[in-house]
């Protein structure tokens, strides 16, 4: 599918126009901001998803692969996938019934608590992983769009944005970025 030709006018600059004109001039900053991050994620996600499409995962599908590869015996318990994925236990568990169908995870009983089903990457799993994560790398994550410098900058100040939601604990230790 062709990419839409861009717009004569940047419509969430228009937004904030007329937010201001509207009487809403001290919010107006807010609104672009949240649109904007709104707008940013349509077009990561629409870049992803194509470049996933092929392999058959969904960027959520994707995440939970990967997450497996970088554990140390490639399986977790379902609710510490959710946690560390940050979505709710039914995502993780749609995930995980959709991947297993297709031979990528298997659930396992935990072999300490009973209570605990652990959901395990299968060698298939680990090979999609990794090809899907090389398509990515190639396609999306090494030509994001800005500068390096910019790069930096913007993880920053959304790391920043996420802490004081509440997304994460700043335990002090310094990013990598």
């Amino acid at each position: 599918m062709p990419a839409p030709s861009p717009l004569p006018l940047d419509p969430i600059a228009e937004a904030h126009r007329q937010w201001t004109a509207h009487g809403w001039g001290d919010v107006a900053d807010g609104m672009a901001a949240v649109t904007s991050l709104m707008r940013a994620q349509q077009i990561m996600l629409a870049r992803v998803e194509e470049t996933l499409k092929p392999t058959g995962l969904t960027f959520s599908r994707y995440e939970l692969l990967t997450l497996l590869t970088f554990t140390k015996n490639g399986a977790l318990p379902m609710a510490k996938a959710s946690a560390r994925l940050q979505v709710h236990p039914t995502s993780v568990t749609n995930a995980v019934d959709r991947l297993e169908a297709a031979g990528y995870v298997r659930r396992t009983p935990h072999p300490s608590d009973r209570r605990t089903t652990l959901v395990e990457i299968t060698e298939a799993g680990r090979t999609l992983a990794v090809d899907a994560t090389e398509k990515l790398n190639e396609q999306v994550f090494s030509k994001p769009g800005l500068s390096k410098e910019r790069l930096t900058s913007l993880v920053r100040i959304l790391a920043e944005l996420r802490r004081t939601a509440g997304d994460f604990e700043d335990i002090g230790s310094s990013p990598a970025w």
